[in-house]
């Protein structure tokens, strides 16, 4: 019995994958759950108790209605893997791999720009000046607390190493608004995997047509009713 000369290489295992971070807005998903509860009671309402054209209007309103309500509160999301960034804004999804990012940026709003100029907006991702401000207090206070006079934020003081009075510790590292600290996480995302070989690629856009669809049908019933009035 003979063995053969050349051994099947041993299958190598396989990458590991890693799944998407999701980022969303907690206060855009709660008013959009409760304008929708407001949308539904008073149409749902006026359908069913109106008279006329009444009921016809209330169903031409909520077609055109919920759809926008669920585009700019419920449905914008960023989700970021090893490989790309996927954008899904109100009425259109951007897919943009690492390799075509060129910056991360962060003013009135956050937005990414890509490497042909192209800026896309993080609508889940909303820029809170309110949050900065008390980041930027707390931050001031942590930092005046920990350098008072040593009686605060010293490591083995009367309140423990690196407390505070009631327990509560001093930060590590700055303290950021959640905004910025999801756009730090981002730029990090970035930088580790914009030349890795899977994060290459083309950008992609693709409108939200069973976003947009409903509206429209929706605006042109009420304009059609509106007109037979």
């Amino acid at each position: 019995m003979t063995t053969p000369d050349h051994e099947s290489p041993a299958p190598q295992p396989p990458a590991p994958q890693y799944k998407d971070r999701a980022y969303r807005s907690s206060g855009g998903i709660v008013g959009g759950v409760l304008l929708l509860a407001v949308a539904g009671w008073l149409g749902i309402d006026a359908i069913v108790s109106g008279h006329g054209r009444t009921p016809w209007l209330a169903l031409a309103a909520l077609i055109l209605v919920v759809p926008l309500i669920l585009a700019f509160t419920l449905r914008p999301a960023v989700y970021a893997n090893a490989e790309r960034l996927r954008i899904r804004n109100p009425f259109r999804i951007v897919v943009v791999p690492w390799s075509e990012v060129a910056l991360l940026r962060s003013g009135y709003s956050n937005e990414v720009v890509v490497k042909s100029g192209s800026k896309y907006q993080l609508w889940a991702v909303p820029v809170s000046l309110r949050a900065r401000k008390r980041a930027a207090r707390q931050e001031a206070r942590a930092t005046a607390d920990a350098s008072g006079g040593g009686r605060r934020g010293r490591p083995g003081g009367v309140f423990g190493p690196g407390g505070l009075p009631g327990g509560t510790p001093v930060p590590e590292g700055p303290v950021r608004a959640e905004s910025d600290k999801i756009m730090d996480d981002l730029r990090a995302l970035l930088e580790a995997h914009e030349q890795t070989g899977t994060a290459q690629g083309e950008v992609t856009v693709r409108w939200a047509y069973e976003i947009a669809g409903p509206a429209v049908a929706g605006a042109v019933l009420l304009a059609v009713l509106a007109a037979m009035g």
